[in-house]
């Protein structure tokens, strides 16, 4: 996960959060993260490259509409991060 972006990182969050959201969802979910709009040209390429990098699959709902999931190297990839996180947040008691 060290080469993604903190938005790409953010969008595999989002997807291990819910179960198979399609795009809208997502872009839903960050939109009150960041509150600001996230525009498609900025979402769908960056979901691509996450298929392209094996971390997220994506599968067709219908015509119009995907959905995503992680895949199993995405999900090694969050516990990764989140363990490396833990590493430098503990003691760390607000």
């Amino acid at each position: 996960m060290y080469d993604l972006t903190g938005f790409q990182r953010d969008l595999m969050y989002v997807i291990a959060g819910n179960e198979e959201p399609h795009g809208l969802q997502i872009k839903e979910e960050l939109e009150e993260y960041y509150e600001k709009e996230i525009h498609h040209g900025r979402l769908y390429p960056n979901l691509d490259t996450l298929v392209e990098k094996g971390l997220v699959e994506k599968g067709e709902i219908d015509q119009r509409t995907n959905y995503y999931t992680l895949t199993r190297r995405g999900r090694r990839e969050i516990d990764a991060r989140r363990d490396w996180e833990q590493q430098y947040l503990e003691g760390d008691e607000a």
